[in-house]
């Protein structure tokens, strides 16, 4: 290994605290929001909903569904990344080991479950930031949309909720949690986002996220070679 790959390789491994510490985090907003009683966000009615009829956990159920828009990405050109391959597989599966801990149980009081999806939501925000802060790749439900908005031409806020409004109907149908929290959260969690990207220094605007072509040309230390040959 060459001494460009190996700054590579550091540079790689040292990011993956974080990420993986997003997807703890995630996870553990998920299980919140659902344990609050009051409803949960619309991919989280949709998830539920699916796990009520099938043989799958909530976290398998979110495993297969970020498989199946990942594989839907691609169709629309969209290159996942290294984040997004783990958002799809160790989401689903911390919330799986949380959930058997039994460390979260429904409050008796409004009070407590309000404050329980707030505590969700808010850690959303964490959660999204420490995973995105890597520039590894969205997730899959981000690159979803982001290949509808290329292929339809159509904006975001548009896409974004034409696809929520869609997973929350079937979720509803299917039998998930949809209560006043529902509608509380799909209006708070961006917020809740947009406030750990402000606090925690990250502008979704002007990053660029690596894909897993760019990542492994990256370990190889091509990237680093090409931009040394250019300043030549």
């Amino acid at each position: 290994m060459t001494s460009v790959q190996k700054k590579e390789w550091i540079v790689f491994l040292g990011k993956l605290p974080s990420l993986f510490f997003g997807f703890m985090l995630y996870s553990l907003a998920v299980l919140l929001m659902r344990d609050g009683g009051l409803g949960m966000n619309p991919w989280g009615v949709f998830h539920m909903g699916l796990s009520h009829h099938t043989p799958f956990t909530l976290g398998q159920v979110t495993q297969l569904m970020g498989l199946v828009i990942l594989i839907s990405s691609l169709a629309l050109k969209v290159t996942p990344g290294f984040g997004s391959i783990g958002n799809m597989v160790f989401i689903g599966f911390f919330v799986d080991q949380f959930d058997r801990l039994e460390i979260i149980s429904t409050p008796d009081s409004l009070l407590g479950q309000i404050l329980m999806l707030t505590m969700g939501i808010i850690i959303t925000g964490w959660a999204t930031f420490f995973y995105l802060r890597v520039k590894l790749g969205a997730g899959p439900r981000d690159g979803l949309m982001e290949g509808l908005v290329k292929k339809t031409g159509k904006p975001v806020w548009l896409i974004r909720g034409a696809i929520e409004i869609t997973v929350l109907i079937i979720g509803y149908l299917l039998g998930g949690p949809v209560g006043l929290g529902t509608l509380f959260a799909a209006t708070a969690i961006g917020p809740s986002v947009q406030f750990a990207f402000k606090i925690g220094g990250y502008d979704s605007k002007s990053v660029k996220h690596m894909n897993c072509v760019e990542l492994c040309r990256s370990l190889r230390g091509e990237a680093l070679k090409e931009e040394a040959s250019l300043n030549k």
